[in-house]
C-alpha cells in the first residue's frame, strides 16, 4: 500500500479509505487508481478483516459439485452474494459428514462472515456446530430446527408423486430411496410417496423397496434386482433424478419401454429430460433457494445479530411425463 501512495503522491490513509470505499477527491482517486493498475497491488482479505472486521467472504459448503441441483444452487448463491460486493468460498465434501464438520469448523476459524451448508445427513455434530456457531450459518434443503434454513416440502411433493404413480400403475409400485440418515431425500421422500400411494388406496409391491447411493449406477443396480422380480415393477419411483437415470437405463437394458413401466425422480433435471425425453419429476427452484439462503446469511451479517432464526419453507412444482 505504500508504494501504491508514494506512485500517487498520497497518504497511505488516503489510499485505505480509496479502498474501503470511503470519500476521496476526484483527482486523488484517480491517481490512486492508475498506481494500483501500474502496481498490480492486491488487497490482503486477512488484512481488511482485521481494520473493518469483515473479508466479505461467505464459505458454502457442498456435498458434491457434480451435480446439477449443486450447480443451480451455487449458481443462486454466487449471484446475490456478487450483487452485494461478496465472494464465495466453495468446499465440497463428497457426501462425508465428518468431512462437513472439518471444513464448517475450518471456515468459521478462516474467518468467513458467514456459511451456507446445502444440508445432506445432519448429525449432533452438526448440531453441536450450529449451536456454538460465532458465525451466522444457514442451512438448505433441510428443514434444521432452531437453525437459519431454507428448505422444500420434500414430505408434500413426494406424496404428489406418489398419488401420480397410483394413477397411472395397472400393477406393483416400487421405490428407490436414499438413506434415511438424510431426513429430506431419504425420510420425506419415501414416507410422502407411500402416503400419496396410500390415499390411492396402493401400497408398494411386496419386496420392492430398495435404498441406493446417490448415484446413477446405485440406480441401475436397484432396478435390475427390482425388474428380475415376478411380477415386474410397472412404476418405480426414485429418491432423485440421479437414481431415476441409473432406473431408466437398467430398463431399456432390460427391452422394457413406457409404459410398460414408468419411472419419476426428484430435482428437474435438464440432462436427463433432454436424453430421456422426460420423466415425471419434481421441480424444486434451487437457484432462488442458493439465491434465498444468500440474502438470509448477509441480512444475518448485516444486522450483527446471528442468532436471529429466519426458517423459509419454498414450494415445489410437479411436471408429469
Amino acid at each position: 500500500m505504500r508504494e501504491v501512495a508514494e506512485l500517487a503522491g498520497v497518504s497511505v490513509a488516503a489510499v485505505s479509505r480509496y479502498l474501503n470505499g470511503g470519500y476521496i477527491s476526484g483527482d486523488k482517486a484517480a491517481r490512486i487508481q492508475d498506481a494500483i493498475d501500474k502496481t498490480g497491488y492486491v488487497r490482503s482479505n486477512q488484512a481488511r478483516s482485521l481494520r473493518t472486521g469483515s473479508t466479505r467472504l461467505v464459505g458454502v459448503v457442498v456435498p458434491k459439485i457434480n451435480s446439477e441441483s449443486i450447480s443451480r444452487l451455487t449458481a443462486g448463491v454466487s449471484e446475490a452474494l456478487q450483487a452485494a460486493g461478496y465472494q464465495m468460498l466453495l468446499a465440497n465434501t463428497a457426501n462425508d459428514p465428518a468431512c462437513e464438520i472439518e471444513y464448517l469448523e475450518l471456515l468459521q476459524r478462516y474467518p468467513v462472515d458467514g456459511i451456507i451448508l446445502a444440508g445432506t445427513v445432519i448429525t449432533p455434530a452438526h448440531e453441536r456446530f450450529f449451536t456454538a456457531a460465532s458465525t451466522p450459518v444457514v442451512v438448505t434443503g433441510q428443514y434444521v430446527e432452531g437453525c437459519n434454513c431454507v428448505y422444500f416440502d420434500d414430505y408434500e411433493a413426494a406424496r404428489d408423486m406418489g398419488r401420480h404413480a397410483a394413477h397411472v400403475s395397472s400393477g406393483p409400485v416400487a421405490y428407490i430411496g436414499v438413506t434415511r440418515g438424510d431426513a429430506a431425500a431419504g425420510v420425506s421422500r419415501e414416507d410422502g410417496f407411500r402416503a400419496g400411494l396410500a390415499d390411492e388406496g396402493v401400497m408398494l409391491g411386496e419386496g420392492m423397496y430398495r435404498e441406493s447411493p446417490f448415484s446413477v449406477d446405485g440406480g441401475y443396480e436397484c432396478a435390475c434386482e427390482l425388474l428380475n422380480m415376478t411380477p415386474r415393477p410397472c412404476f418405480i419411483g426414485c429418491a432423485t433424478d440421479t437414481i431415476a437415470a441409473g432406473a431408466l437405463r437398467a430398463l431399456t437394458e432390460a427391452g422394457v419401454e413406457n409404459p410398460t413401466c414408468r419411472v419419476s425422480g426428484f430435482g428437474d433435471n435438464q440432462l436427463l429430460r433432454t436424453l430421456s425425453g422426460g420423466i415425471a419429476t419434481i421441480h424444486f427452484g434451487y437457484k432462488t433457494c442458493g439465491a434465498t439462503a444468500a440474502r438470509m446469511t448477509l441480512d444475518a451479517i448485516g444486522s450483527g445479530a446471528p442468532d436471529t432464526l429466519r426458517q423459509v419453507k419454498l414450494k415445489h412444482s410437479v411436471i408429469l411425463d
